[in-house]
């Protein structure tokens, strides 16, 4: 029995994470012929188009993408062979590390990251992928190599490890009258506020806080990230009441015209954390890639 072409599989997944031939065949360093006709052999060893014009980019058909977990899983384990029990060549190392994170953990920690990325294995990417506003399997599909976020309900078998923790403050511009008495809880709630929620949700800890002591906010603004909340401050009356202070420092190096305050309430700190699927817990790159994320973040937080 004649056997099929392994290499079709890893064309397959880089295909399709792409979303575009051109991309592909630089990542597989080909020309853009030969990755023409290795889709075309793609598409008749699985007897499906696979990847069908759309736009300017290539969309995976249903059938492409009921089958890219279990080709994405079977290239990783193929990895592995090769690697496992074999020390990582960083300076030789080419990859791209696909991260799922905020905007305040990019805007925080991603510059240290990537100094100690580029001085350890420079031939190494650093790609940031937003959240999605819906829970979806992008690590369990392999599309994301480490989740980063707030400590919450992963799938059972996902590995999480903390990173460190961070508290909620309140900003507001630096003449805002809030800052004319102290900062009780009725002041407090006297000003409109800023929700950072990427879902639009107006309510959370903050509200449920609010509400143990009898009292309750208005919420006029909903923004998706945070960065959009801060320069919504500087022309307005509107609080921010939940900054982690893992921010601060950006903000005021940026010398932006802001006043961070205590919010008068009891709440926990944030439990941050990265996620990554358990097919990668022995993935010599990637322990090497969590050992620098943590890294990087005990360097910033000075934890």
């Amino acid at each position: 029995m004649r056997l099929p072409d392994l290499n079709l599989l890893i064309a397959f997944d880089i295909l399709l994470e792409e979303g575009s031939a051109a991309a592909a065949a630089r990542r597989l360093n080909i020309s853009a012929p030969a990755m023409s006709r290795t889709l075309s052999r793609i598409r008749q060893a699985f007897g499906d188009p696979i990847l069908v014009r759309s736009g300017r980019g290539l969309a995976p058909t249903p059938r492409a993408l009921e089958l890219h977990e279990q080709v994405r899983a079977v290239v990783e384990q193929a990895h592995a062979v090769f690697t496992t029990g074999r020390q990582v060549d960083l300076l030789r190392l080419e990859r791209t590390f696909n991260l799922r994170a905020n905007d305040v953990f990019i805007g925080a920690f991603s510059s240290r990251l990537r100094e100690l990325l580029h001085r350890h294995a420079p031939r190494t990417v650093l790609r940031f992928v937003p959240e999605s506003d819906v829970d979806d399997r992008a690590l369990e599909e392999g599309r994301i190599d480490l989740y980063i976020s707030a400590r919450r309900d992963f799938a059972p078998d996902t590995k999480v490890q903390h990173l460190f923790y961070t508290e909620l403050k309140g900003m507001a511009r630096d003449d805002h009258p809030i800052f004319d008495a102290p900062i009780d809880a009725a002041r407090f709630i006297a000003y409109d506020h800023i929700s950072v929620s990427r879902r639009g949700r107006t309510s959370g800890p903050i509200d449920d806080a609010l509400a143990a002591i009898g009292l309750a906010r208005r919420v006029s603004l909903v923004t998706p990230n945070f960065h959009s909340a801060i320069f919504a401050l500087g022309g307005s009356d509107l609080v921010l009441p939940s900054m982690p202070t893992s921010m601060m420092h950006n903000v005021r190096e940026l010398g932006m015209k802001l006043r961070v305050f205590d919010l008068p309430l009891v709440l926990q700190p944030v439990d941050i954390v990265q996620a990554w699927h358990p097919r990668l817990d022995h993935d010599n790159a990637h322990r090497w890639l969590r050992r620098m994320l943590k890294q990087a973040c005990s360097e910033v937080t000075g934890t």
